[in-house]
Protein backbone atom coordinates (compact mmCIF):
# COMPACT_ATOMS: atom_id res chain seq x y z
CA UNK A 1 0.00 0.00 0.00
CA UNK A 2 1.64 3.72 -1.22
CA UNK A 3 2.23 5.96 1.71
CA UNK A 4 -0.31 8.56 1.88
CA UNK A 5 0.53 11.86 1.10
CA UNK A 6 -1.58 13.40 4.43
CA UNK A 7 1.39 14.04 7.00
CA UNK A 8 -0.10 16.01 9.39
CA UNK A 9 0.25 13.45 12.45
CA UNK A 10 -1.71 15.63 14.97
CA UNK A 11 -4.55 16.09 12.89
CA UNK A 12 -4.20 12.25 11.43
CA UNK A 13 -4.34 10.87 15.58
CA UNK A 14 -7.23 13.31 16.28
CA UNK A 15 -9.11 11.90 13.55
CA UNK A 16 -8.15 8.23 13.84
CA UNK A 17 -8.94 8.63 17.72
CA UNK A 18 -12.29 10.38 17.27
CA UNK A 19 -13.39 7.85 14.63
CA UNK A 20 -12.48 5.05 17.12
CA UNK A 21 -13.36 6.32 20.02
CA UNK A 22 -17.23 6.94 18.60
CA UNK A 23 -17.39 3.36 17.82
CA UNK A 24 -15.48 1.76 20.45
CA UNK A 25 -17.60 3.66 22.77
CA UNK A 26 -21.11 2.85 20.43
CA UNK A 27 -20.05 -0.90 20.87
CA UNK A 28 -18.98 -1.09 24.46
CA UNK A 29 -22.55 0.99 25.14
CA UNK A 30 -24.20 -1.82 23.39
CA UNK A 31 -22.11 -4.51 25.35
CA UNK A 32 -22.22 -3.31 28.69
CA UNK A 33 -23.67 0.22 28.88
CA UNK A 34 -20.99 2.00 29.61
CA UNK A 35 -18.67 4.44 27.67
CA UNK A 36 -14.46 3.96 26.80
CA UNK A 37 -14.06 6.69 29.01
CA UNK A 38 -16.06 4.92 32.21
CA UNK A 39 -14.43 1.58 31.00
CA UNK A 40 -10.53 3.28 31.46
CA UNK A 41 -11.94 4.49 35.03
CA UNK A 42 -13.31 0.40 35.81
CA UNK A 43 -10.05 -1.05 34.56
CA UNK A 44 -8.10 1.23 36.35
CA UNK A 45 -10.03 1.16 39.67
CA UNK A 46 -10.23 -3.01 39.42
CA UNK A 47 -6.50 -2.74 38.56
CA UNK A 48 -5.94 -0.85 41.78
CA UNK A 49 -8.78 -1.57 44.22
CA UNK A 50 -8.86 1.04 46.61
CA UNK A 51 -7.82 3.59 44.42
CA UNK A 52 -8.32 7.56 45.25
CA UNK A 53 -9.79 10.19 42.73
CA UNK A 54 -6.64 11.65 42.53
CA UNK A 55 -4.55 8.75 41.54
CA UNK A 56 -7.38 7.94 39.17
CA UNK A 57 -6.93 11.17 37.58
CA UNK A 58 -3.06 10.49 37.08
CA UNK A 59 -3.82 7.10 35.65
CA UNK A 60 -6.34 8.85 33.15
CA UNK A 61 -4.15 11.59 32.36
CA UNK A 62 -7.49 13.65 33.38
CA UNK A 63 -7.56 16.63 35.39
CA UNK A 64 -9.00 15.61 38.80
CA UNK A 65 -12.57 18.08 37.99
CA UNK A 66 -13.03 15.80 35.08
CA UNK A 67 -12.66 12.42 37.38
CA UNK A 68 -14.91 13.70 40.07
CA UNK A 69 -17.97 14.18 37.10
CA UNK A 70 -16.95 10.52 35.86
CA UNK A 71 -16.58 9.29 39.18
CA UNK A 72 -19.91 10.27 40.23
CA UNK A 73 -22.06 8.89 37.15
CA UNK A 74 -20.08 5.45 38.21
CA UNK A 75 -21.17 6.04 41.51
CA UNK A 76 -24.72 6.58 40.38
CA UNK A 77 -24.89 3.56 37.83
CA UNK A 78 -24.09 1.56 41.00
CA UNK A 79 -20.89 0.85 39.43
CA UNK A 80 -18.26 1.95 41.72
CA UNK A 81 -18.69 2.45 45.36
CA UNK A 82 -16.99 5.33 46.89
CA UNK A 83 -15.19 4.68 50.75
CA UNK A 84 -13.79 6.76 53.58
CA UNK A 85 -9.94 6.54 52.89
CA UNK A 86 -7.88 4.95 56.09
CA UNK A 87 -5.85 7.38 56.74
CA UNK A 88 -6.55 10.81 54.87
CA UNK A 89 -9.71 12.58 56.17
CA UNK A 90 -10.76 14.31 53.39
CA UNK A 91 -10.18 11.29 50.61
CA UNK A 92 -11.84 8.62 49.63
CA UNK A 93 -10.91 5.26 47.85
CA UNK A 94 -12.87 3.82 44.99
CA UNK A 95 -13.94 0.14 44.68
CA UNK A 96 -15.69 -1.60 41.95
CA UNK A 97 -19.31 -3.31 43.02
CA UNK A 98 -20.24 -6.66 41.75
CA UNK A 99 -22.61 -4.53 38.43
CA UNK A 100 -18.82 -2.69 37.56
CA UNK A 101 -17.21 -6.62 37.90
CA UNK A 102 -20.25 -7.53 35.48
CA UNK A 103 -19.42 -5.16 32.99
CA UNK A 104 -16.28 -5.04 32.86
CA UNK A 105 -16.61 -8.74 31.83
CA UNK A 106 -19.54 -8.02 29.59
CA UNK A 107 -17.41 -5.53 27.32
CA UNK A 108 -14.26 -7.61 27.74
CA UNK A 109 -15.51 -9.57 24.48
CA UNK A 110 -16.20 -6.71 22.33
CA UNK A 111 -12.72 -5.38 23.61
CA UNK A 112 -11.24 -8.62 22.06
CA UNK A 113 -13.22 -8.19 19.00
CA UNK A 114 -12.48 -4.69 18.25
CA UNK A 115 -8.79 -5.05 18.54
CA UNK A 116 -8.78 -8.06 16.52
CA UNK A 117 -10.38 -5.82 13.61
CA UNK A 118 -7.60 -3.71 14.25
CA UNK A 119 -5.04 -5.64 13.94
CA UNK A 120 -6.79 -7.16 10.42
CA UNK A 121 -7.01 -3.60 9.07
CA UNK A 122 -3.55 -2.99 10.51
CA UNK A 123 -2.08 -6.49 9.93
CA UNK A 124 0.47 -7.79 13.11
CA UNK A 125 3.43 -5.67 12.79
CA UNK A 126 1.20 -2.62 12.04
CA UNK A 127 -0.78 -2.96 14.80
CA UNK A 128 2.69 -4.13 17.40
CA UNK A 129 4.15 -0.97 15.52
CA UNK A 130 1.49 1.77 16.31
CA UNK A 131 0.73 0.33 19.52
CA UNK A 132 4.30 0.88 20.62
CA UNK A 133 4.02 4.07 18.66
CA UNK A 134 1.56 4.89 20.13
CA UNK A 135 2.71 4.12 23.64
CA UNK A 136 5.77 6.26 23.40
CA UNK A 137 3.79 9.33 22.06
CA UNK A 138 1.84 8.60 25.13
CA UNK A 139 4.53 8.93 27.47
CA UNK A 140 6.67 11.51 25.98
CA UNK A 141 8.32 14.27 27.22
CA UNK A 142 8.34 17.63 25.09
Amino acid sequence: MPEPDDQRLYFLLQRAAHRLRTAADRRCLAAAGVTTAQLGALFAVHDEPGITQQQLARTLGLRESAVTGLVGRLTAAGLVAKEAHPREHRAVVLQLTDSGTDALRAAQPEIDRFNAELREALGDDGFSGAASALHRLAYWQS
